[in-house]
């Protein structure tokens, strides 16, 4: 029996996220002109407060220098404030100023927006598929 890689579910669901990534990408540096790690960057921030450059990398599944150039560029640009971890100086805490929180309420709804039309695509099967998704991720992301 020949392999289909075409019909290998590990590798459409790559696919499918490449190209929900690659869409919606689009819409968000349009906005605000935020690469992917940016992006990932910033919505962390805005759904859990200050936390570590560490706590990120876990969160948002980028290597620690992809999260930490994003945070240098999201600090030039007067979104992110950088500050020592009180109990230990070897962590940078991140956190959104008055800027980066405006942005996030912003892209926030073009996210909720984003996020309607793919349920509108999948259709009756949109709940089924975010309990799959949930499955296979884990709670904790589903």
């Amino acid at each position: 029996m020949p392999f289909h890689l075409d019909q290998f579910l590990p590798y459409r669901l790559s696919v499918a996220a490449t190209e929900i990534s690659r869409r919606f990408a689009a819409r968000y540096a349009a906005e605000a002109g935020l690469s992917i790690p940016e992006w990932r960057v910033l919505a962390h921030l805005g759904h859990s407060g200050a936390v570590s450059v560490r706590d990120i990398t876990q969160r948002v599944h980028l290597d620690k220098s992809v999260v930490s150039r994003a945070a240098s560029r999201l600090q030039e640009a007067g979104l992110v404030a950088k500050s020592d971890h009180g109990g230990d100086r070897r962590l940078i805490v991140l956190e959104l100023t008055p800027l980066g929180q405006e942005l996030m309420e912003r892209l926030s709804a073009i996210a909720d927006e984003f996020q309607d039309e793919l349920r509108a695509l999948l259709g009756d099967d949109a709940q089924a598929f975010e309990r799959g998704l949930a499955r296979i991720t884990g709670p904790e992301r589903g």
